[in-house]
């Protein structure tokens, strides 16, 4: 099974997978993890938008070959990916069409002031789930670049409302 681990900046995302990891006993892959690891001490000040969604596609990649791998094998993926957009969720959908493999989506659902401060929180506190720094303005900016999950999309899937219903 691949889960499709969807929500906005401080929704909650990183901590739902690693509960779902505990109930599946998958694998979960954090773009944000990938990110530090393997890029962010590269990035000039100068690198935008641009430069990180070229790391994330070229991420993607290593990402649904190990994917196949781990279905090959039972085991769960679990894809904290971001998956903001519709056409980032539906490249997924579309490969596990592809090699028939089961998909469900989890949607957290987290108002914007509670994701907010626990931004900010993550950001001071520096506790398990923090890999990097996210400002307000980078916050804003997700705001207006998400895109709900639309009913169509939610077909067999998890809403949470709550981290506490993980």
């Amino acid at each position: 099974m691949i889960h499709l681990i969807v929500g906005n900046t401080g929704s909650g995302k990183t901590t739902y997978s690693n509960a779902l990891k505990k109930k599946t006993n998958g694998i979960i892959f954090s773009i944000d993890k990938w990110n530090n690891t393997l890029f962010l001490a590269d990035k000039k000040p100068t690198d935008g938008l641009e430069w990180f969604l070229e790391r994330i596609e070229r991420a993607e990649k290593m990402i649904m070959d190990l994917v196949k791998q781990l279905e090959n094998s039972n085991t769960d993926s679990i894809l904290d990916l971001g998956l903001s957009k519709f056409e980032h969720r539906e490249k997924f959908r579309k490969f596990a069409k592809l090699n028939d493999f089961a998909i469900k989506i989890h949607f957290l659902d987290i108002p914007q002031e509670t994701r907010l401060n626990r931004v900010m929180k993550r950001n001071t506190e520096k506790g398990e789930t923090f890999e990097f720094e996210v400002s307000k303005e980078n916050f804003d900016f997700m705001e207006s670049w998400f895109e709900k999950p639309t009913e169509k999309e939610m077909i067999g899937g998890i809403t949470i409302t709550e981290q506490e219903n993980v």
